[in-house]
């Protein structure tokens, strides 16, 4: 829902048309917000935002413009109708898929214990809400005996180590191995580090495979982890070789899986298919993002920075030594370290030397992949060691390096980079309290493609803490969604657009298990409430247009009254004490919450009268019958007779208190 007026949006019931921007109407003598959506030949759609859930943005094929439908026409719906049945063949391979896992059994680990209690309460920061939601779902996951297939996307330095830690003590507790895989040996050595740091206090024994570890040594380990004497073992690919065993392995985590190859994912794969299983990622890659989505694997997102972090200062710039001489001498005169991220290693010397006639006193070390594996460790030790100011470097510091005192990155040539690939890089900095800065740099704006151009906008624009899911989403939309799903999946994705298609998909696939399981079918309602009353945003409380949007379809997608109050405490938080308006639409979410679990579809106040529209004719009528008798009295009896239509008598009740009548009315229906 990240829109800018002019993209493409996609209305369930309506189509696709453009984004026009948000609007305060007065409509029949009420105040209120509404989206904005022009289609073709003029037409225009006002969206009240309490409908806001039905609109997404468009996310089709690349480089391909959709084609904008009219109103009230019939060609949506034809559209809509040929997606449904493309997709009832991947959702039934889909549902095949899920039926296999939930038939593979795992093993149920037990209930937390006053060990788990209190290495909890020894990790030194705050979690954050996002960290502790994810945690929680992990423990449900591990607890069941479905084995856990869980995705955790989180921003470098969000805490997604310390979910690890937790759900692999979790593990160890009930007497099962845990591995951990990660791709560098650096990254291996950080996590080792980290895990036996947190863990010190109890009898569990952390071991790692990697090249900082002799022949003799790994032996010993590989034997060890084969009589179950090593209860978690951290390592590179060398993990999931022919010749290691384990004696009852029960987790496996693996940090950012992208970064493997072909061949090691498959034995990953293969590892995993009865156990639990924990991947962590800063930006998931687009297919993973995709069977997420669709709910194939589960998803955990952490967005919420920890305390005391800033967003990192992000220049997209034209490449100009004046300006690489300033960002290194800022940085330089802070006492910080430097990193100068050129991905050529036949030039790589020549930079280094260009930066030393510029800083003849600056150390300044090289790093790239073409080096042996023991030099380069040395020389990412060393820069850790503060031996070097300034690391020129290839993308080879692409992942798992946390040097907090690295708080300015330049990348040459960043025109030549993938999104996530440059998100990842800007994640080497800005780790503390300290401001951190990211230069992109490019040879001349004219000489680069329009993708490039896309992708260096949405890494400026996606500054913000906490936009490695939304990073992963533009990129999504800039590859296009299309070439995801094959070719059979590809038109359907064009006609309604990626968000739409998911939530067809998920359709699909949840009808297939309520079938499967017998369940009644039913119908998912979103209850209208037409009442004269004033509910909205008013922009003097939220400035920010792009931010009220987003607070508004977020309000739209609200369920239960957990959520509710979770919203209501997030905005007073952020904004203070809601103004009356805003009050009222918080009391109108709050009754529709109560009206889809009781199967009403409307309720219109005209004329003096209360219009209650519902689906399940008896059940409701039955309730009716048993209110309190001053709602007795006020029942329109001719009318009561009337399948699924009820009518009451509001005259007598001023119209500022109608709210207040509706929801005791409500919650009488309820009981």
């Amino acid at each position: 829902m990240d829109i800018s007026p002019g993209d493409y949006v996609v209305h369930i019931d309506h189509g696709i048309g453009k984004y026009k921007g948000m609007v305060n109407l007065t409509v029949k003598g009420v105040k209120q917000d509404y989206l904005l959506i022009e289609y073709a030949q003029g037409d225009k759609l006002y969206v009240p935002v309490d409908q806001f859930d039905l609109v997404h943005k468009y996310i089709g094929i690349k480089d391909k413009t959709p084609k904008i439908y009219r109103l009230g026409g019939v060609s949506w719906g034809k559209a809509k109708g040929k997606a449904k049945r493309s997709i009832q063949k991947l959702a039934r391979e889909l549902y095949n898929l899920y039926v296999a896992r939930k038939e593979i059994r795992g093993f149920a680990f037990s209930k937390d214990n006053n060990w788990q209690q209190e290495l909890e309460m020894s990790f030194p920061f705050e979690e954050t809400y996002d960290q502790l939601q994810a945690l929680s779902e992990v423990k449900a996951d591990m607890e069941i005996v479905k084995p856990m297939e869980r995705l955790v996307c989180g921003d470098v330095g969000y805490g997604k180590t310390e979910i690890a830690i937790r759900a692999a003590f979790k593990a160890v507790l009930d007497g099962k191995q845990v591995a951990i895989l990660a791709p560098t040996t650096i990254l291996v050595q950080q996590h080792y580090d980290t895990f036996r740091e947190r863990m010190n206090p109890f009898p569990i024994n952390i071991d790692m495979l990697s090249r900082f570890r002799t022949k003799q040594e790994q032996k010993k380990v590989i034997e060890e982890l084969e009589e179950g004497k090593v209860d978690i073992i951290i390592g590179t690919h060398r993990l999931i070789q022919n010749d290691i065993r384990f004696k009852d392995l029960g987790l496996l985590i693996v940090d950012e899986e992208q970064r493997f190859g072909v061949l090691h994912k498959e034995r990953i794969k293969k590892l995993k298919e009865s156990i639990d299983s924990l991947t962590l990622t800063a930006t998931p890659i687009p297919r993973t993002l995709h069977m997420s989505l669709i709910g194939v694997r589960d998803l955990s997102v952490i967005n919420t920075p920890p305390e005391d972090r800033f967003p990192i200062a992000t220049y997209i710039c034209k490449r100009d030594d004046k300006m690489i001489s300033d960002a290194i001498r800022r940085e330089l005169d802070r006492e910080g370290q430097i990193f100068f991220v050129h991905n050529r290693v036949r030039s790589i010397q020549k930079i280094a030397r260009d930066l030393n006639r510029l800083f003849p006193q600056a150390r300044i070390g090289i790093a790239h992949g073409q080096m042996a594996e023991e030099q380069l460790e040395d020389i990412m030790i060393d820069f850790l060691e503060k031996k070097y100011d300034i690391l020129v470097c290839t993308t080879i510091i692409e992942i798992g390096l946390d040097i907090p005192n690295v708080n300015t990155i330049i990348i040459d040539d960043a025109h030549k980079f993938g999104l996530s690939q440059l998100y990842q890089l800007r994640g080497r900095v800005g780790r503390t309290d300290r401001r951190a800065y990211a230069y992109f740099l490019y040879p001349s704006y004219r000489s680069i493609s329009d993708t490039a151009k896309k992708r260096l906008q949405a890494i400026k624009e996606f500054s913000e803490l906490g936009s490695g899911f939304k990073l992963a989403m533009r990129d999504l939309e800039i590859r296009g969604a299309g070439n995801l799903l094959g070719k059979e999946q590809h038109g359907s994705v064009g006609e309604v657009g990626f968000n739409l298609y998911c939530r067809l998909l998920e359709e699909a696939i949840k009808e297939l298990r309520e079938e499967e399981e017998g369940k009644e079918k039913k119908e998912d309602i979103t209850p209208v409430i037409d009442i004269k009353i004033d509910a909205y945003i008013p922009g003097g409380y939220i400035p920010d247009l792009k931010q009220r949007v987003l607070i508004y379809k977020k309000l739209a997608e609200i369920k239960d009254l957990e959520d509710l109050e979770r919203a209501k405490e997030e905005l007073r938080d952020r904004y203070g004490i809601y103004p009356q308006e805003l009050r009222n639409l918080f009391e109108i979410i709050y009754l529709k919450i109560f009206l889809r679990k009781l199967g009403i579809g409307s309720l219109v106040v005209k004329e003096k009268k209360l219009i209650i529209r519902y689906l399940q004719n008896d059940k409701i009528k039955a309730k009716l019958s048993r209110l309190p008798s001053f709602y007795q009295q006020r029942l329109i009896k001719e009318e009561h007779r009337l399948s699924g239509i009820s009518k009451i008598d509001l005259s007598g009740i001023k119209s500022s208190e109608i709210l207040k009548f509706l929801k005791e009315f409500v919650m009488h229906l309820a009981k």
